[in-house]
């Protein structure tokens, strides 16, 4: 079962990488997603572009969530037998606990992608936000997309592409819009790997809640816009999926940078995930619920007009 995981940062387009990159498939694929929160998100992304996909939410699977992950890798296996596997771990995971998982059940070949977000990596790297932690996914990458290269500057790019070679010299490493890639992945035995760890995980909250009936799209603006200026306590990343009165919407919240678009189909239950530090669960509003509509005869609406009840 050929198998690739795919890793980056919260935010840094691991999502988008794999729409992109399963869209012409003609290989029978299913993708195992691991959210951090307690109610999955990127599962739903994946269905309504057509790609199967298996979640396994409520922690991470380099560590809480290692054996689940054995198992459900061995039903997979078992039961629908695909030609390929696509892991989405964490963006808090390290990809070195998922591939002893791998190695165990002598599952390859195995490639690691890794993706970094062009536009803020130098910053994480010289503050040290993250501490040695990127480091697990840089180090075991097979080939690195220095993601949201038009978004970040020329110096910019050449700066991350430094860093990161300077940290990993065998990855094939590769600026990129939209996290698309034009080349075909390498394919990696396990003998061919060396496994690098570094810090098993860092140190993340989380809190998710389930958003009921239909809210205003402006509402849900001015809660991520409250978000991101720390009303909640220090948010590194949210995403949601919600009903509004103007349709399907999801949210991103990536490091102070807000995006909402159009969601392809509809949701059947709204839900919101923040990931970060010191969060503030208490303080998180429920939406106000849109008006029912009200139907009445023309009469009883002049009434109402004149005040009468």
């Amino acid at each position: 079962m050929k198998t690739t995981i795919v890793c980056g940062l919260l935010g840094a387009g691991k999502t988008t990488f794999i729409r992109q990159f399963l869209k012409n498939s003609r290989e029978k694929t299913v993708v195992l997603v691991n959210d951090f929160g307690e109610v999955g998100i990127d599962g739903e992304i994946y269905s309504s572009s057509g790609i199967e996909s298996i979640e396994l939410p409520s922690g991470c699977v380099c560590c809480t969530l290692k054996f689940d992950l054995m198992t459900t890798l061995q039903k997979i296996a078992a039961t629908l037998s695909p030609e390929h596997l696509v892991i989405e771990p964490s963006g808090v995971a390290s990809p070195s606990g998922v591939l002893e998982a791998l190695d165990a059940l002598k599952i390859r070949p195995v490639t690691v992608v890794g993706i970094i977000d062009a536009t803020e990596f130098i910053d994480f790297y010289e503050s040290r936000m993250y501490g040695t932690f990127f480091e697990d996914q840089i180090a075991n990458s097979d080939v690195i997309l220095v993601n949201k290269a038009d978004l970040a500057g020329r110096d910019q790019v050449a700066g991350t592409v430094g860093i990161v070679e300077g940290m990993n010299a065998k990855a094939i490493i590769l600026p990129a819009v939209n996290a698309a890639i034009d080349i075909p992945l390498p394919v990696l035995s396990g003998n061919e790997r060396t496994l690098r760890k570094h810090l098993p995980h860092f140190d993340f909250e989380t809190a998710s809640v389930r958003l009921e009936g239909t809210g205003e799209l402006s509402w849900y603006q001015n809660l991520f816009e409250e978000m991101s200026r720390g009303a909640f306590g220090n948010v590194v990343r949210a995403k949601a999926l919600v009903r509004t009165d103007e349709g399907p919407f999801r949210f991103d919240l990536s490091c102070g940078k807000i995006g909402w678009n159009r969601f392809g189909k509809e949701i059947a239950e709204g839900r919101l995930v923040m990931i970060g530090a010191g969060l503030k669960r208490e303080g998180l509003p429920s939406p106000p619920q849109k008006a029912p509509l009200v139907f009445c005869s023309a009469s009883e609406a002049e009434n109402r007009g004149k005040g009468v009840q």
